[in-house]
């Protein structure tokens, strides 16, 4: 029988993804609950593309670091689910452009929607300022390690 670990003694890298991957559980069931539970972690870093622009397959391999191959698949189920379409451009009609579907702007807004009360309920079972401390020693080591300028740029990728 293996031995419990302790999360106390995680490293606060480990520590912090264990609590992100509990929290994007937490906001999966919760996108399920609304109708959404085709969805999955991964189509949030090509939806992040898609809130304010509608790039080509190309420049969404570009940016999520992979091929294009890759891109046109992930695109292509989530057009299958629904969530996205491929339309022409409107310069050049052979080029084809990823945008949000109705149902794919209504996914968006509900996972906003599920992320600000998951922050309510975790603020209420803490002490505010205890709260509000952890949350600035987070934004501190997101700035430390370089992470800071993709998220103001919306273009966090898939970990390596």
């Amino acid at each position: 029988m293996r031995e419990p670990v302790d999360p106390a003694g995680l490293d606060l890298g480990s520590l912090a993804l264990f609590v992100g991957f509990a929290a994007s559980d937490a906001i999966q069931d919760e996108l399920a609950a609304m109708g959404f539970g085709d969805l999955r972690m991964s189509h949030g870093y090509v939806f992040q593309h898609l809130i304010d622009a509608q790039p080509t397959v190309s420049d969404l391999a570009a940016k999520l670091g992979m091929t294009q191959q890759g891109a046109s698949k992930a695109v292509a189920e989530l057009e299958r689910l629904g969530y996205a379409e491929r339309l022409p451009s409107p310069r050049d009609a052979r080029v084809r452009q990823v945008a949000l579907t109705r149902r794919g702007g209504e996914a968006v807004a509900a996972a906003r929607r599920a992320r600000e009360r998951l922050e309510r309920r975790l603020r209420e079972r803490s002490d505010p300022a205890a709260f509000d401390a952890a949350r600035a020693v987070l934004v501190d080591l997101l700035d430390e390690l370089g992470g800071t300028a993709a998220v103001h740029r919306r273009d966090i990728r898939p970990p390596r």
